[in-house]
């Protein structure tokens, strides 16, 4: 797919919070993954308290290439308006007329609605409250699932774009509508809002945890959605989506991460998908345990289909040779454990700082970037041994002192930076919990999925070598 650059609307790009300026405003520290951008004295003047307006070619040129790297995001109110009549909901649902009900009288009747019934047990109800609120209903005679019901309801869609909305989803017409305003980008394909918790005190700890740490929600920043990123994905609970760019949509075959293949897909074919969280929606997490769980682990299946058709895209951790040296010493726990990792650092630092010598203080930066990358890297080997490789920690803590302490500071330093992160309505004693909870569902969930699938491709990390993952400083 060959698609322009970002429209020629005066569109107005800010700077990530993510994104570091240094030198004067002349390097940029930031993205995902993290890159050094370093611009001249005439482009970084066009950066206006970290806000871009793009009126000239130099400016939508400098502001295309912050995009791009995810140093930038394009401001929502800059962007221009799309009419409702371009636009097109399809609802898939299955029974919870209830549900349906709420969503349909959330979006009024300023949009066309098409609701597909996939093989409700009841589907009078269905078409009762359809009728009600003046949508289009298309009736499948046999259950087909999220994907196949989005499919047969994306063949109905005449208009340029389809919203796709889940029937436990609350969505106005103004949040559809809002998300429009991207695709002034002639690149993007797909825009999600941020899904938040439905109204209303949460009535359990799962609830208030679901509430602060979704899996449908990717937190407060918006972001270029793609894989490796720091929002590597968007639920399809609620997105907006370029008609021309789902050919044929998701992949029916797919019960679960039909999500994610999806949002891939169009990254491998050269489009772009925005994460936009000023614009919201709200949803009705599970409050359950037992069906908060039986979800959690569900999802984990995922990752065994996503292996089989995305490679090492899905892998659970992404590492250089260099952070596998540090982490496994600091895991390892011996008198020489600080020695390596220090100096490991510093020779890591001496070569990035080869590498940026256009910054005034090279070796500063060089060490955040080094440290930054080995917090990272912390991180990714917590969550492996808590979640994606738990039942082999389990063995390890079986045999090993050493193994037991790791895995106890892991879990409490990973759950205190999680609740302070969130700030979950909820005390860290049960935050605690139902985190690790979280974890020990959704690992048992990949587990399954690769014993069916017989590989364990989902379950093997990504070690990547320096050239691989090289970074290069950009210039403007």
């Amino acid at each position: 797919m060959t698609a322009p650059a970002l429209p020629t609307v005066d569109v107005v790009v800010a700077l990530s919070r993510h994104t570091r300026v240094r030198d004067g405003g002349t390097t940029l520290v930031g993205g995902s993954p993290t890159r050094v951008l370093h611009l001249t004295e005439s482009a970084a003047r066009l950066l206006d308290g970290g806000t871009l307006r793009a009126t000239t070619p130099v400016a939508r040129a400098l502001a295309e290439r912050l995009v791009e790297t995810g140093l930038a995001n394009p401001v929502l109110a800059s962007l221009p308006e799309v009419a409702a009549e371009a636009v097109t909901v399809v609802v898939p649902v299955r029974d919870r007329p209830a549900q349906l009900d709420r969503l349909l009288a959330a979006l009024g009747r300023s949009l066309r609605v098409v609701v597909v019934d996939d093989g409700s047990h009841e589907p009078a109800a269905v078409a009762a409250v359809v009728a009600a609120h003046g949508a289009t209903l298309l009736p499948l005679s046999a259950n087909v699932g999220p994907a196949g019901a989005r499919n047969a309801g994306l063949a109905q869609v005449g208009t340029p774009y389809v919203a796709f909305v889940d029937s436990d989803v609350v969505a106005t017409a103004e949040a559809i509508t809002s998300l429009l305003r991207h695709f002034a980008d002639p690149r993007v394909a797909l825009v999600a809002p941020r899904v938040m918790p439905l109204g209303g005190s949460p009535r359990s700890p799962v609830a208030a945890y679901e509430g602060a740490r979704s899996s449908l929600d990717p937190g407060p920043d918006p972001a270029l959605v793609r894989p490796r990123s720091r929002v590597s994905w968007v639920a399809t609970a609620c997105v907006v989506a370029r008609v021309s760019a789902l050919g044929a949509g998701f992949s029916d075959e797919l019960r679960v991460a039909e999500d994610v293949d999806l949002v891939w897909r169009l990254c491998a074919d050269g489009w772009r998908v925005r994460y936009e969280p000023d614009v919201r929606v709200e949803h009705e997490h599970r409050a359950d345990l037992a069906a908060w769980l039986s979800r959690k682990a569900y999802y984990g299946t995922g990752a065994a289909l996503l292996a089989d058709r995305h490679g090492a895209l899905v892998a659970p951790a992404v590492l250089s040779p260099w952070s596998v040296l540090a982490v496994g010493a600091a895991l390892c726990q011996r008198r020489w454990s600080a020695p390596v990792v220090a100096l490991t650092c510093a020779v890591v630092t001496a070569r990035i700082a080869r590498r940026v010598p256009r910054s005034r203080s090279p070796v500063r930066l060089a060490a955040t970037l080094t440290l930054t990358g080995l917090g990272a890297a912390s991180g990714q080997a917590s969550a492996l041994m808590l979640r994606h490789w738990w039942p082999l920690t389990l063995v390890a803590c079986l045999v090993s002192g050493r193994a037991r302490q790791a895995v106890v500071v892991a879990g409490l330093v990973d759950a205190a930076v999680e609740h302070r992160r969130t700030a979950p309505p909820l005390a860290f004693g049960p935050f605690l919990l139902v985190r690790r909870l979280d974890d020990l569902a959704y690992g048992a969930g990949v587990w399954m999925g690769a014993l069916r699938a017989r590989s364990v491709r989902a379950l093997l990390p990504d070690l990547t070598t320096s050239r691989r993952r090289r970074r290069e400083p950009a210039q403007q």
